[in-house]
């Protein structure tokens, strides 16, 4: 402890006393420093003021000099533009007055160039006026004062271009003939300018009323048929349309007669082989030429063919069925048909739903008129409307053709009666058939023809007709996969799953040969143009597509009938009565349906877009796809329906609506045995029998077996109550019971 006071001690005088005293006297330096320091804040202010006057005098010096610069600079510029602004307008109005009189010797060397065309122009048209055809022009005579002393009588014609016609130059005379769609009537068309003035007699087509809304899109349709018709051959010409007593009239070239005429005449009412093949060749020529723009027909029949003073065919009704195409009419039975029911094809009768139309609609008109023209028998003759159409659409009866015909008529009629008009052959095939058939000779109303071979296969080896495969044939670098049979829902073993095409090979008597190149394979393949299908941006013709963005109107899945190279396509959807026409871009893959396949209604389906059965319990039924139109509409048929006397045996379908049914996609063994059902309307009743029968067969076979069950035991009851009877009496150890009850019990003798 005194040790520890000591150290306290020596450091309290060593170390602390000594530091203490260095605080005190640092402490008291730094105060006094503080001291002396002044305040120097107002001193501060002081240069800052005068800092900001320095500012604000520099900002005012370099401001009034900017503006001294600005002024002179903008004084300067102006100048200089007025200078350039001057000198400008000087040049252009110097270029204005050398155009001016450039002008003025151009117009007077055009004038005289243009006087000198003119001349030769007319005297060119003068000379060959007479050559012109009849159809395009109407030639008139007149005199032409070209020298007071020499007249000279030229012919001319009218140029008129516009398809309107005054009604007050329209001279109506009396009525020659009445059709579905009208009135014909012989008329005066009366024609005067200041040149000429001149009257034609004219055949006006007088339709039946139509709605005023309506009046304006015939109309309009008329303007767009009147100038594609412009200098069609073989076709009737058009005067022009007029509107009197608020019908539309139609005017055209009159015509003295008709081929139906013609045959009228004629014993037998047919015409020669020979005859037809020249009618038919001008006839085809002229609808071909009206296909090309766009233009289908609908009415044709012989007395629509027309008979020129040349003994020339013209086909005479031309666009009536294409201006009423999809205009309501007063009749309902007139919009069901446009045409006339004995030519109709079947997707003609309701194109919307069983359609849709196209070119080789015209097809099927145009076999019934030449089948016709060689037998005198009208198709259908002495049936009514709905008769032909319950033959034609729902038993799909064809015209006979008669026998005798060189092969490539009869075959190409043959194909012309195709109820899939996609099987059909285009006029230009009808055209390549009959002229290949003009080099025959005839003998006796017979033929015999020169290097000819029998009647070609209705189908190919692929089951498509020659037609549907002509349609499109391949070039080199296309896209091309093997071709799967119609109506094949089985996977195919596919020789080209996709190639490419890089040679072609053609013979004229058989069919073509393409070179492909396929992934994996060395050397080209060389196969049948007839075994494969082109394919262009993923899509081949008769595929099923979809399109991305419905559309209320019609169904959104339909049948692509043709894609070109470019991507635009054609398609069939229900409710549109021809081609949708568009873009592979708005369209992508659909499910396909196959002729076979059992379908019924979606779940989400409340109201289908036509009529569909239901079972008993209130579902929908499960119907068969009987058959596939261009459309995709479905026919579907119900075997699993017991339909008696009149009741639909068939119902469409929009595939749209539609799922398919099979064993695999029927979850249980109920739902297996319901679609079971499906096949036939004999599979329940069967099924009943065959349990009824089942079940009588187990109990007679259990019956007989406890028949036989019993005797076996009373008989053994029997001989054990003999036994127990013989036994002694005296025996008073065993006790006796009654041979049933011993046997019941199962009690059995025991010694004592």
């Amino acid at each position: 402890m005194v040790e520890f006071l000591v150290l306290m001690v020596a450091l309290d005088k060593i170390w602390f006393s000594p530091l203490g005293n260095f605080m005190d006297e640092r402490d008291a330096a730094i105060k006094e420093k503080l001291s002396s320091v002044k305040d120097t804040s107002e001193e501060v202010k002081q240069l800052e003021e005068q800092a900001a006057a320095v500012m604000r005098a520099a900002r005012a010096e370099i401001s009034a000099a900017l503006n001294k610069m600005k002024k002179e600079t903008q004084g300067e510029v102006e100048q200089k533009l007025a200078e350039g602004r001057k000198k400008i307008e000087a040049e252009l109005q110097e270029a204005l007055a050398k155009l001016e009189i450039q002008k003025e010797e151009t117009i007077i060397a055009l004038d005289s160039q243009i006087a000198a065309l003119s001349d030769g122009i007319v005297k060119k048209f003068f000379q060959i006026s007479k050559a012109v055809p009849a159809q395009h022009v109407t030639p008139f005579e007149f005199e032409l004062y070209e020298d007071p002393d020499h007249l000279r009588t030229v012919v001319a014609s009218s140029s008129q271009l516009t398809p309107r016609i005054d009604p007050a130059k329209l001279k109506l005379r009396h009525r020659i003939g009445r059709g579905p769609f009208g009135d014909v009537w012989l008329a005066t068309h009366h024609q005067s300018t200041e040149d000429y003035d001149e009257c034609h007699e004219v055949a006006v087509k007088m339709l039946y009323l139509i709605k005023e809304e309506h009046m304006r899109v015939v109309l309009d349709k008329f303007d767009t048929l009147f100038l594609k018709c412009q200098g069609i051959e073989n076709v009737c010409f058009l005067h022009g349309i007029s509107v009197i007593n608020g019908k539309i009239c139609i005017v055209m070239k009159f015509y003295e007669g008709s081929i139906g005429d013609k045959m009228a005449r004629l014993k037998g009412g047919k015409l020669s082989l020979s005859t037809v093949l020249r009618h038919g060749i001008e006839l085809a020529q002229g609808i071909a030429q009206l296909h090309a723009k766009e233009i289908v027909v609908f009415n044709l029949k012989p007395f629509s063919f027309l008979l020129n003073e040349n003994d020339q065919a013209i086909l005479g009704d031309v666009g009536i069925p294409f201006l009423l195409f999809g205009i309501p009419l007063p009749s309902a039975d007139m919009s069901r048909r446009l045409g006339t029911p004995n030519y109709m094809a079947p997707e003609q009768w309701q194109p919307e739903i069983r359609g849709p139309v196209s070119f080789e609609t015209d097809s099927w008109g145009f076999g019934c008129s030449i089948v016709e023209m060689l037998t005198g028998v009208q198709p259908w003759r002495g049936k009514s409307v709905e008769e032909i159409y319950d033959s034609v659409v729902r038993k799909q009866e064809k015209p006979r053709i008669p026998e005798g015909l060189p092969p490539p008529v009869e075959n190409v009629l043959l194909g012309c009666f195709e109820y899939d008009f996609r099987s059909r052959p285009l006029m230009t095939d009808i055209v390549r058939a009959f002229k290949s058939s003009q080099n025959a000779v005839f003998v006796d109303g017979g033929w015999t023809g020169y290097g000819s071979r029998t009647t070609l296969e209705k189908f190919s080896g692929t089951g498509y007709t020659e037609w549907f495969l002509s349609k499109d044939n391949p070039r080199v670098g296309d896209m091309v996969r093997s071709r799967r049979p119609p109506n094949s829902c089985k996977p195919e073993n596919m020789d080209v799953p996709e190639g490419t095409v890089v040679g072609l090979e053609r013979d004229p008597d058989r069919d073509g040969f393409v070179l492909v190149r396929v992934h994996g394979i060395h050397d080209p393949l060389r196969l049948p143009v007839s075994t494969l299908e082109r394919v262009t941006f993923g899509l081949a013709a008769g595929d099923w597509v979809h399109l991305k963005e419905e559309d209320k109107r019609h169904s959104p899945v339909g049948i692509l009938h043709s894609i070109n190279r470019d991507g635009s396509v054609a398609v069939g959807f229900i409710g549109v009565e021809t081609l949708w026409k568009g873009n592979s871009s708005e369209l992508q893959m659909a499910e396909p349906y196959f002729v076979g396949q059992f379908v019924r209604l979606r779940a989400n389906v409340l109201s289908p877009r036509f009529e569909w059965p239901r079972k008993t319990g209130g579902t929908w039924a499960t119907g068969r796809i009987w058959r596939i139109l261009p459309n995709g509409c479905l026919i579907v048929k119900f075997p699993g329906r017991l339909t008696i006397g009149q009741e639909n045996s068939s119902f469409l379908a929009d595939p749209a609506e539609v799922e398919v049914v099979s064993f695999n996609s029927c979850p249980g063994v109920v739902k297996k045995y319901q679609h079971f059902e499906d096949f036939h309307w004999a599979v329940r009743p069967l099924v009943i029998a065959l349990g009824i029968f089942t079940a009588m067969k187990v109990g007679f076979f259990v019956g007989k077996k406890i028949g036989r069950s019993n005797k076996r035991q009373g008989s053994a009851v029997e001989g054990s109550g003999q036994h127990m009877d013989g036994q002694t009496s005296g025996s008073g150890t065993n006790q006796w019971f009654p041979p049933s009850v011993k046997n019941i019990l199962g009690v059995s003798p025991a010694a004592r």
